[in-house]
C-alpha cells in the first residue's frame, strides 16, 4: 500500500499553499484536494507540482508499507 509519509495539506499550508489559494489560482481541482485530505493519492502529475511547490522529493511524501502493518496515529 502507498500511503502519505506526512500531512500534506499541512505541509502545502505551511509553504503558502492553502486550499483558497490553490483553488483561487486553479492550482489543483477541488475533487483533488478532497482525495488528498481524505488520504487519498493524487495522479502522478500532482505528485509532481506538490514537489515542485514543496521543493521536495516523491520519497519525502510517500512511501510503501506492508498491507499488515498498521495504520500510523495520525
Amino acid at each position: 500500500m502507498i500511503r502519505w509519509k506526512v500531512d500534506i495539506m499541512a505541509r502545502l499550508k505551511e509553504a503558502g499553499y492553502t486550499t483558497y489559494k490553490i483553488r483561487k489560482e486553479n492550482l489543483m481541482g477541488q475533487q483533488m484536494l478532497v482525495k488528498i485530505r481524505d488520504g487519498g493519492l493524487p495522479s502522478w502529475a500532482t505528485i509532481d507540482n506538490i514537489c515542485e511547490w514543496l521543493h521536495c522529493q516523491p520519497g519525502d511524501l510517500i512511501e510503501h508499507v506492508s498491507d499488515t502493518e498498521e495504520a500510523p496515529d495520525a
